[in-house]
């Protein structure tokens, strides 16, 4: 029995033995659980490019007609005939209206006739001058009758230049019995119709004539504005565009042609007068439109999509994607974003791959995966889709 405890002991003790030579003499490295690698974040990518960028500043302005000629009689009469339609385009000194003009002609008649009686009457004035001059020489006439003929003549010299100068002033009476445009333009709505009388003090006249073609447009900045406005205009004229509201159509393109004198204390703005040649008619009076004054053309000017442009706490900063496809934050200065492209002068380089889409996924430093063709046509139109919900 005891030899068999023995035996027992021995072969539990060499078992254990075994086990460990085993267990340690094995070449075995303990497992060690992998880190999981973050997956790579889906963006659309744009190149930053170099090109030729206009440098615009904006303001609303309200367009107005170059000349506005409310057409009034300056004299009163009977209008007898009417020589132009509602909204009729018009050139200077066109017809519009015609008052009676018989009592101005019946008046120009006497007053010829005055001044052909005192004509004849100064003629033989000085045929009597003559012969009274003649006789004078004679000796059998006395300088008293001279002189007092001479008065005469005189006096009916005078006459006679009265008399044409009555003549004259009724012709321009007459003259204003045909009411004619100023300007070339565009007429409004008749205020007076035949058979009415005019008078000179009538309030609305016949019509308004407007013209538009060329037209100003009256548009205002902020007066921070008015130092590089005034340094770019000595350089030379600047163009005014003129865009809808919406600013997806362009009316026109002028020229500014006025800084106004004065800044608006109320408001600390300046006004701006631009003058467009409106040959389409695009822009009519009263109409509400944006207005871009061109200051200059920077040349080969960085620019990227806008949208890859985000706003932080330490101010405007773009994503880079690396050689390594990771992305980092880079900070930018934006002159200005405009049709839907940013101007950066400082934080980026021609060349550099920009991401423009996808961007609230990225951090410093995170994998990405650029999209291209459908994909990316795709991640654009959902960020639209994303963009457009309030």
């Amino acid at each position: 029995m005891k030899r068999n405890l023995t035996v027992a002991l021995v072969t539990l003790v060499a078992v254990m033995v075994g086990a460990g030579f085993w267990f340690f003499g094995t070449d075995r490295t303990p497992g060690v659980a992998a880190a999981p690698v973050a997956a790579a974040v889906p963006v659309v990518a744009a190149t930053v490019t170099g090109k030729d960028v206009p440098i615009y500043l904006r303001g609303i302005g309200t367009v107005i007609a170059y000349n506005t000629d409310v057409v009034r009689s300056q004299i009163q009469g009977q209008i007898v005939k009417i020589a132009f339609t509602e909204g009729q385009t018009v050139k200077a000194g066109d017809l519009l209206a015609q008052i009676d003009p018989r009592p101005y002609e019946a008046q120009i008649e006497q007053l010829t006739a005055n001044r052909d009686r005192d004509q004849a009457q100064l003629t033989n004035a000085e045929a009597n001058l003559s012969r009274y001059n003649q006789l004078g020489d004679k000796g059998y006439a006395t300088p008293q009758l001279i002189e007092t003929q001479t008065a005469q003549v005189a006096q009916l010299k005078a006459a006679v230049k009265a008399d044409q100068a009555q003549i004259d002033e009724a012709n321009v009476q007459l003259s204003y019995t045909r009411l004619s445009s100023a300007v070339p333009g565009i007429t409004g709505v008749r205020q007076i119709d035949v058979g009415n009388v005019i008078h000179p003090t009538d309030a609305n006249g016949l019509v308004v004539v407007t013209q538009i073609e060329p037209i100003s447009l009256l548009f205002t900045l902020p007066q921070a504005d008015l130092p590089i406005i005034q340094e770019h205009a000595a350089k030379g004229s600047l163009k005014v565009v003129a865009y809808s509201q919406d600013n997806k159509t362009k009316l026109d393109e002028g020229t500014l042609l006025l800084v106004n004198n004065e800044i608006a204390g109320t408001t600390g703005t300046v006004q701006l007068k631009a003058v467009f040649p409106n040959h389409e008619h695009r822009l009519w009076p009263g109409q509400l439109v944006n207005a871009r004054l061109l200051l200059e053309i920077q040349k080969d000017a960085l620019t990227v999509a806008g949208s890859a442009v985000q706003q932080g706490p330490n101010g405007t900063y773009v994503y880079v994607v690396t050689d390594g496809q990771t992305a980092a934050l880079r900070p930018v200065h934006v002159v200005q974003i405009r049709d839907g492209q940013a101007l950066i002068d400082q934080g980026l380089k021609s060349g550099d791959v920009v991401v423009i889409d996808g961007q609230y996924r990225l951090a410093e430093g995170s994998r990405v995966r650029e999209l291209h063709g459908n994909a990316a046509r795709e991640a654009d139109l959902q960020s639209a889709v994303q963009d457009a919900i309030p």
